[in-house]
């Protein structure tokens, strides 16, 4: 855990403490490591003594981001989860976000409260889909992205292979930094391409505890390792002389993206990617407001929400709200203005979090990721800011849903605890949640991008509210945005169709089919019926 700063600070010392902030998130494809890697940074850093495993393999714990349940039954990521710890001069915030297509949309918001990715790849399995998706979104973010290629002590593909599957299928040139020596499954080490040494790793017992080095030159490299020595230089070599030379400008415009080789469950060439991370990931940096306006790092404290969390105290099962700090120094107790409401918002309860741990926080600066508790009133989206000039920072998008189920309470005489329980599911947003005067509040309609959301909200619905809730799947494939509120009875009065409201007000017109929506169409010419795009309001 990082120490408490100071609790007053010029703008020369936000400037600087903003500096020593690495604020990155690890994605990748379901079960290519990211929670076993985000376990093997926080080793190699020593704020924990011992690595857990998922599943809890060979006897080890299980590991400090996958905190619910579910994740620890499943041994997948279903919610984000935040980590700071402090490593050298630096201050680290590590976001492990949720791997399954089904959770995108969580894995969106993480996206925009970072400054850089680690993108991790299956060694055997190279870039799956989820991961071209994800890399799509720091694209279009403009993220900076590390690749760590996972799992090299299993069989896999070949290490020329997978770089040319970087440059083919997403056209980011590969810059190799480490080389394996070995193929996939048979590990020896790596080739150190900043000086050409050789790192040869030695396994620890069951990898719970940091692997030991040994650096041998390049000479006593090729009388160790002979032949798979000479061919890993070769390699490395190849793929330099074809545009891999490292760059630091096209890393930072995200247009090639450094490469390491490692083993997470291993802890092989974990401590290579934290030092990587704390010398090139990018420091925080002004960030624009809606309306395209950079708000200076040391302008006075602004954050945006960009997560909303219950659960993770199950004996006070209080609300956090993760904020990434902006600009300026936030000081507990600040009363900061909700820019969304224009209310003010006491921030006497805020805390540092490492997975499920939280220790009460005093300070903190650009980079920094706060949790603010018992936050009940706050949204993902919404802007607080300190002191004037007021601020705004775009909103989060609400993605277009594509399965849908009316959700009813199994035990009538539990309906309270429902309705809480609903209402905390949407302001998380875990579910969207629609509803119509046709259906009644005792009917919401559940939203989701994909149909393990629906096990999230029903799991959280029994376990931390005590109303289990029973799921009547609706046929609905097409959704589309209805534009004119007036034009609703046409729509609402069909069999195989119906206008449903999501709680930023936009109606939704839902139908069975393509071809309903067709007919609906040709019926009625004037019906205005847009295609659903992320919202951000």
């Amino acid at each position: 855990m990082t120490a408490a700063s100071p609790v007053t600070a010029s703008t020369s010392d936000v400037v600087w403490e903003a500096g020593r902030r690495r604020t990155f998130a690890v994605i990748s494809h379901p079960d290519a490591g990211k929670s076993t890697l985000t376990e093997a940074l926080a080793l190699h850093a020593k704020v924990i003594s011992e690595a857990g495993a998922v599943h809890g393999k060979a006897g080890r714990r299980g590991v400090v981001s996958d905190w619910m349940e579910m994740e620890r039954s499943r041994g997948i990521s279903i919610t984000s989860a935040a980590l700071q710890f402090s490593y050298g001069d630096s201050v680290i915030n590590l976001l492990d976000t949720p791997g399954h297509a089904d959770f995108s949309e969580d894995t969106y918001r993480v996206l925009s409260a970072v400054d850089c990715a680690v993108m991790l790849l299956d060694a055997a399995k190279g870039l799956e889909p989820q991961t071209l998706k994800l890399f799509d979104v720091c694209r279009h973010r403009g993220i900076p992205v590390i690749t760590f290629i996972n799992k090299w002590d299993r069989p896999g593909m070949d290490a020329l292979r997978l770089c040319d599957e970087l440059v083919e299928r997403i056209g980011l040139q590969p810059m190799p930094l480490t080389w394996p020596v070995g193929d996939a499954g048979h590990f020896r080490g790596v080739v150190d391409r900043r000086d050409g040494n050789f790192i040869r790793y030695s396994r620890t017992a069951g990898g719970a505890t940091a692997a030991g080095e040994e650096r041998l030159d390049p000479s006593a490299a090729a009388e160790a390792e002979g032949a798979e020595w000479s061919r890993a230089v070769e390699e490395a070599d190849l793929l330099a002389e074809t545009g891999g030379e490292f760059d630091l400008d096209r890393f930072l415009e995200a247009s090639a993206t450094p490469v390491l080789f490692g083993s997470a469950v291993l802890n092989f060439g974990v401590r290579h990617l934290l030092d990587l991370l704390v010398e090139l990931a990018p420091r925080p940096a002004p960030r624009l407001d809606v309306k395209d306006r950079p708000r200076p790092l040391e302008s006075p404290f602004s954050a945006f929400v960009f997560k909303v969390q219950t659960g993770m105290d199950p004996s006070h099962r209080d609300q956090v709200a993760f904020a990434r700090v902006c600009s300026g120094m936030f000081e507990r107790g600040m009363v900061v203005t909700n820019s969304t409401t224009g209310k003010p918002f006491a921030t006497k309860y805020v805390q540092q979090v490492f997975g499920r741990e939280r220790t009460t926080l005093d300070s903190a600066f650009p980079g920094d990721v706060i949790g603010l508790v018992n936050a009940t009133s706050l949204r993902v989206g919404d802007t607080l800011y300190a002191d004037k000039p007021a601020v705004r920072y775009p909103g989060l998008p609400s993605f277009a849903p594509a399965h849908f189920a009316v959700a009813r309470p199994a035990d009538l005489s539990r309906a309270k605890q429902f309705r809480k329980g609903v209402d905390q599911l949407e302001s998380e947003g875990v579910i969207q949640i629609l509803r119509s005067l046709r259906r009644g509040d005792g009917a919401p309609v559940f939203a989701a991008v994909g149909p393990m959301q629906f096990e999230v909200a029903t799991h959280r619905m029994d376990a931390e509210f005590k109303s289990p809730v029973r799921l009547e799947p609706l046929p609905y494939s097409v959704v589309r945005r209805l534009a004119d509120p007036k034009q609703r009875s046409i729509v609402d009065g069909g069999t195989r169709s119906e206008v449903l409201t999501r709680t930023d007000g936009v109606d939704l017109a839902l139908f069975i089919d393509a071809t309903a929506m067709g007919v609906m169409r040709r019926l009625n010419p004037e019906i205005l019926l847009e295609p659903l795009v992320a919202s951000t309001d």
